[in-house]
C-alpha cells in the first residue's frame, strides 16, 4: 500500500489527489472485533476534489471486500459482500453541515487539517456491519408457535380491567 498514513486533507482537495489501497481485515482493529475472523482483505479507493458549483470539498470513498460473519441464524462463518460509495463533505466546524447538500455525508476535519486514510476506511465498516448479521442463503426459522388461549388473555393489559368490570 504506498498510501500516507496521515494526510493533510486541504493539500489533497487542492490538489485532487486519489488514492487506492488494499489493505488486511486484520490491520483494521475496530473492525476486527465485529468478525467471524479477519481472513480477507479491504480494497478502497479515495478521491480528494471539490464541487465548483455547490462550493463544497469532498473526499469520495469507495471500499469493495467481504467481511466474514456469524450468522445468528445458523451460528455458521458467511461472507457479507460489502460496496461502499460514500461523499464525505469536507467541514470544518458542525454549523457548515447545514449548508451540504442531501446526498453527502459530513466529516468534521480537526483543526491541523490532517487525517488517518484507515480511519475512514474503517469508520463505514462498522457502518456497514449489520445489528444482527443473517446469512441470506440461511434458512429461515419457523416462527408460526401457536399462543395459548390462557397465554395471551395474560399478556393483554386490560385483562386486569375486564375481571374487574365482572366483578
Amino acid at each position: 500500500m504506498n498510501v500516507p498514513e496521515m494526510l493533510d486533507v486541504w493539500r489533497m482537495v487542492a490538489a485532487r489527489r486519489s488514492f487506492e489501497g488494499r489493505v488486511p481485515l486484520s490491520s483494521l482493529a475496530r473492525v476486527r472485533d465485529l468478525l467471524f475472523d479477519t481472513e480477507g482483505e479491504v480494497d478502497f479507493v479515495l478521491q480528494f476534489d471539490s464541487d465548483p458549483l455547490l462550493k463544497v470539498a469532498y473526499a469520495e470513498l469507495r471500499i469493495d471486500t467481504a467481511l466474514p460473519l456469524e450468522c445468528q441464524r445458523s451460528l455458521q462463518r458467511f461472507l457479507l459482500p460489502v460496496h461502499i460509495v460514500q461523499r464525505l463533505g469536507l467541514i470544518r466546524d458542525e454549523a457548515d453541515e447545514a449548508a451540504l447538500p442531501p446526498d453527502y455525508e459530513a466529516l468534521l476535519v480537526p483543526e491541523d487539517g490532517t487525517l488517518r486514510l484507515l480511519d475512514l476506511v474503517e469508520d463505514e465498516l462498522v457502518l456497514a456491519v449489520p445489528a444482527v448479521p443473517m446469512n441470506p442463503e440461511s434458512d429461515a426459522v419457523d416462527r408460526e408457535w401457536p399462543i395459548p388461549e390462557e397465554e395471551l388473555a395474560k399478556a393483554s393489559p386490560f385483562a386486569a380491567l375486564g375481571s374487574l368490570k365482572k366483578n
